[in-house]
């Protein structure tokens, strides 16, 4: 049985089956209803500010466009706010999953504040999991460890792992110091390498993602000029915004893809055959709503891994898509200004975990867990899907 609600001329298809009937976090929305809306509609012009929660439904919250969204959620999804400071962007960039210890290592928001460098910090999904069956359901605060790092490691922005027991970082870099991809081990005294700090003596201008490319132990990272706009990097002297393959057994590197106003977010999917960027450009030197935020995808070279047949995958109606991960059904999850947006691998928008704020960065926690960065939050939703390890 279905329910409907009319609120500012839009109708919001509401599910009432066993499913959704008692679960007020999940909101059905069919495209339909607003595909053609009044001439003096409020329409949106502003996709920074303006998201899109026709219901106006407290949030956070799942948003469903397509009915496939759902098995993605399960059975009895929940979202909670599992940590907070108000007055620091702690949570931004460059979620790591430890199996090993059930700890996220994540980047602050600190390269846009040149008095205090950025800082990494770690927090527990055990305690999280503990504090919210003790709560009975209600949002936690669970302890934030900051992390100290050799001084070498400027500005983490991207991170994956593990490459052989150690998490993966790209830094921005920092005044003098170059960005570069190092090898940092999770358990104290966070030991450091540096594996790649240069192309061919040449600095690199703000490196930003980072992505092992499955089945091999090829390490892909973007650069972009990220930390030169933030006011932490000196203006760039390479090309702007390309993405470079390292071979750590060879020392090599090479470029991979170009041609992006701002590349961004980087991800494969399970196989390594298909790779996916954010262009957020309508980010760069200020907003503006009619640069990039897109989503590309390539296929993977599988001799020289070169990105080839790039075409446009999804466009982002919220702000920038930032950091993307790819689930093991194929489905592509991107973290935007209002969330993190979901897309079947066809391009289609199935939905969104819908915060009604900023995402930058968002990682799959097994077994079915997805921790999103909210810069001055971390929500921790429990769901069906499965992200590529």
């Amino acid at each position: 049985m279905r329910a409907l609600a009319v609120l500012s001329g839009l109708v919001c298809v509401v599910l009432c089956s066993s499913l959704a009937e008692n679960a007020t976090n999940i909101v059905v929305i069919d495209p339909k209803s607003f595909a053609v809306l009044p001439q003096d509609y409020p329409f949106r012009t502003d996709p920074f500010t303006q998201l899109f929660n026709p219901t106006n439904t407290s949030t956070p919250i799942f948003q469903v466009f397509n009915p496939s969204f759902l098995d993605l959620l399960g059975p009895n999804p929940s979202i909670h706010q599992i940590a907070s400071n108000g007055s620091a962007a702690f949570a931004h960039e460059a979620p790591v999953y430890v199996p090993e210890t059930d700890e996220v290592f994540f980047s602050s928001n600190g390269g846009s504040d040149v008095t205090r460098p950025g800082w990494v910090s770690k927090i527990s999904l055990s305690e999280a999991e503990r504090l919210l069956e003790e709560s009975g359901g209600g949002d936690v605060n669970v302890t934030v460890t900051e992390v100290s790092l050799d001084d070498s490691i400027q500005e983490v922005n991207g991170g994956t792992g593990l490459f052989n027991g150690d998490l993966v970082f790209a830094t921005q870099g920092r005044g003098s110091i170059p960005p570069s991809v190092a090898l940092v081990n999770p358990q104290e005294p966070y030991n450091s390498t540096i594996l790649l700090n240069n192309f061919y003596g040449r600095q690199f201008n703000s490196l930003n993602d980072v992505k092992i490319l499955p089945g091999t132990d090829m390490i892909f990272f973007v650069d972009d000029i990220y930390g030169y706009l933030s006011g932490v990097r000196p203006a760039p002297t390479m090309f702007q915004s390309q993405i470079y393959r390292f071979d750590p057994e060879l020392g090599t590197v090479r470029a991979v893809a170009t041609d992006f106003v701002e590349a961004n977010g980087l991800a494969f999917d399970g196989d390594g055959k298909i790779a996916y960027v954010t262009d957020t450009g309508a980010a760069g030197r200020s907003l503006n709503a009619t640069g990039p935020t897109t989503i590309y995808a390539f296929d993977v070279d599988v001799k020289t891994h070169t990105f080839t047949n790039r075409r446009i995958f999804a466009y982002v109606d919220a702000g920038i898509p930032d950091g993307v991960q790819v689930d093991t059904e194929g489905n592509v999850w991107a973290a935007c200004w209002d969330g993190v947006q979901v897309f079947s691998p066809d391009g289609a928008l199935l939905g969104k975990v819908f915060l009604n704020t900023l995402s930058a960065n968002f990682i799959f926690a097994p077994p079915n867990r997805l921790v999103i960065l909210a810069e001055t939050k971390i929500y921790l939703a429990r769901i069906a899907a499965k992200g590529v390890v």
